[in-house]
């Protein structure tokens, strides 16, 4: 059974919408990203620590104190 018209014009609003959403969210996401990183490598990075080491460093401390906290309650 074909499409009607409206229902073809309605794919292709939606297809454009979704896809300018996914430009716009790339976007921000893309900025967040150099933020944070400018920011870890500013003032969390130890001598000689690259970003994503700094990353990842945080990330286990931060596991760890969870672990920690649920061990206490």
């Amino acid at each position: 059974m074909a499409k009607s018209k409206l229902v073809q014009a309605n794919e292709k609003i939606a297809d454009v919408v979704v896809g300018g959403y996914r430009k716009m969210e790339d976007g921000v996401v893309g900025a967040y990203r150099k933020v944070e990183d400018g920011f870890v490598d500013k003032f969390l990075t130890h001598e000689g620590e690259t970003v994503e080491d700094a990353k990842k460093r945080l990330h286990e401390e931060q596991a760890q104190r969870e672990t920690e906290a649920k061990k206490i309650f």
